[in-house]
């Protein structure tokens, strides 16, 4: 099993000193969480609540997380990057692939892209990209990008994006990898049909196995299950080696996890922080 460090809802200059501590302690990557803006309200409930409301609260830190990937990049050696997750149709396909392929070249090919369609009809409008259609427009996004990834003269004639050839540069030396959130039946088949890897929500460990038992069946009607594919659980019932024995049984490669929480609870203390990041590594790794 792999640990990542959920850095949600923690300010730039704490993630600054986690990144070389949680590299020396042998956590396997960093992952950072995505908002462009926090609006006072909104018109589309948080979909991962009874209620419909947001887990946080307002002036949350929500860095740009490819910015914070090639800073944090440079400061460490090996450990890997990725998110939970990057909404990408909120984005312009040119400038996420611009931004996603730089931080993959500055930190030597350390980035693993997850992505989800997004849920806030409000920060899509404001994006000024269309949130109806945005389930298609992510898979053909993911063409996009991989094509300017190559770094070779490439054209496209899709149903939303259309261009003669051209190419970007600099490009990647080696593929990036895509990892698929969500827990709706269309991102169960997105994952199977696209990804390298599926991200879950805060669920329980029978819902996650009975998920990923979901997508391999995809994946064989899809006749991509010969190929790898990772999963990023983040389970509420699962908190010692033998929870997560039984997720790594089920095909579980990654636990993404706040460390601190176990040992200090939901404390604003970066000293505690660091000291949480530690601990878990000697309690697990």
């Amino acid at each position: 099993m792999k640990y990542v460090l959920s850095t949600s809802f923690n300010s730039v200059s704490d993630l600054l000193q986690m990144a070389p501590v949680a590299e020396q302690c042998g956590w396997e990557a960093m992952s950072f969480s995505d908002h462009v803006v926090h609006p006072e309200t909104i018109s589309t409930p948080y979909p991962y609540t009874e209620d419909g409301a947001r887990r946080w609260e307002a002036y949350t830190d929500w860095p740009d997380p490819w910015v914070t990937i090639g800073a944090l990049s440079a400061i460490t050696e090996h450990m890997r990057f990725t998110n939970n997750v990057f909404v990408l149709p909120m984005r312009n396909p040119f400038l996420a692939a611009k931004a996603i392929g730089t931080a993959a070249v500055i930190s030597n090919n350390r980035v693993t892209l997850t992505i989800g369609v997004g849920w806030s009809k409000d920060e899509f409008g404001l994006m000024g990209q269309a949130f109806e259609t945005r389930g298609r427009r992510t898979d053909e996004m993911l063409t996009v990008m991989k094509l300017l990834w190559s770094g070779d003269m490439v054209e496209f004639d899709g149903e939303f994006y259309q261009f003669d050839r051209l190419e970007m540069n600099p490009a990647p030396t080696a593929p990036i990898p895509v990892w698929v959130g969500g827990i709706s039946d269309a991102a169960l088949r997105r994952a199977a049909r696209l990804g390298d890897g599926w991200l879950t929500d805060l669920q329980s460990s029978a819902d996650i196995i009975e998920s990923i038992e979901r997508i391999h069946n995809y994946r064989r009607e899809q006749k991509r299950d010969h190929l790898p594919f990772d999963v990023m659980a983040t389970p509420m019932d699962a908190f010692d080696a033998a929870g997560y024995e039984r997720l790594e049984a089920a095909g579980v490669t990654h636990i993404l996890t706040m460390p601190w929480m176990f040992y200090h609870g939901d404390t604003q203390d970066i000293a505690l922080k660091l000291d949480g990041i530690e601990q878990f590594a000697r309690d697990n790794f």
